[in-house]
């Protein structure tokens, strides 16, 4: 059983003042909680570093976590993305090429399993960490 997606996304090639402006890196992750629908729980915390030091974002969210990380030095933004219910890929490469003028953008999409359903024996082993609804 799946219980969770996490996306690990490494934007590279995007321009330095993009990744120092935490603003726009604000309207950057409030685009990823509208178009997938999601749940900010309070309010994103921000942290702008001194030069030439970029931003780090984290947000609360109801499904999960959204973190930002920026890197103006080496023109690299990472962002994960952890959800516990299903959601739809978000065009990670067309948003952060629009808006950090990112030139490559990869994308890993993790599947976060039940172990029960990795290891069925472990089960038998411990009953009560296991037990179904009936």
């Amino acid at each position: 059983m799946i219980v969770g997606t996490e996306w690990l996304v490494d934007a590279t090639g995007c321009r330095a003042g993009a990744l120092c402006d935490a603003s726009l890196l604000r309207r950057v992750c409030e685009r990823i909680v509208m178009e997938l629908n999601l749940q900010v729980v309070g309010e994103m915390l921000w942290q702008q570093f001194p030069e030439p030091g970029g931003v780090t974002g984290l947000a609360l969210l109801s499904e999960s976590h959204l973190a930002c990380h920026t890197y103006p030095e080496y023109g690299v933004a990472t962002f994960n993305l952890y959800c516990c219910r299903a959601r739809p890929e978000w065009p990670w490469a067309e948003r952060l090429s629009e808006m950090l003028g990112a030139r490559a953008v990869k994308v890993q999409a993790v599947e976060r399993l039940f172990i029960a359903d990795i290891f069925p024996q472990l089960e038998q082993s411990f009953p009560l960490a296991f037990a179904k609804k009936s």
